[in-house]
């Protein structure tokens, strides 16, 4: 950093950037997720990959990986904090707020990467009970 320009990010976001929560090292296939999302464009490069384990109606575990900028990492980190636990519902309602409120607030002009992990998590919800209502119906079928 040139002298006289300043980490416009707060501590909290240098801190997620830096040590980022829930990311999936390595082989993707070796994290045996229940529903994945996938949202951005990797040719102008911001690409988001969600990954939920669920039980209970809950996210009991979250991975995720990016093709970002420092404010895309640091915001899909927290999220994926904030989301683990969470009933899918719960989870999908986290706002760009919310996560932009938890870092102490990102740049204005760096705001809208916050709303990359938020799509990737709907994504992979929305991904999730589509599987299971399609696992229902099967069985219905299978039943009759």
């Amino acid at each position: 950093m040139n002298e006289g320009q300043d980490w416009v990010y707060s501590e909290i976001v240098k801190e997620h950037f830096l040590n980022p929560r829930n990311y999936l090292m390595g082989d993707e296939s070796k994290f045996k997720y229940d529903a994945m999302g996938i949202v951005g464009n990797p040719i102008c490069g911001d690409q988001m990959k969600m990954y939920i384990k669920v039980s209970d109606g809950k996210i009991a575990d979250i991975r995720w990986k990016t093709y970002g900028c420092a404010s895309a990492i640091a915001s899909t980190s927290a999220l994926s904090e904030l989301a683990k636990g969470k009933t899918l519902d719960e989870a999908v309602k986290i706002s760009a707020k919310d996560i932009d409120n938890y870092l102490g607030n990102l740049p204005k002009h760096k705001f809208h990467c916050s709303i990359l992990g938020h799509d990737a998590l709907r994504e992979a919800v929305e991904n999730y009970k589509k599987e299971q209502d399609g696992k229902k119906k099967g069985s219905n079928i299978k039943n009759r």
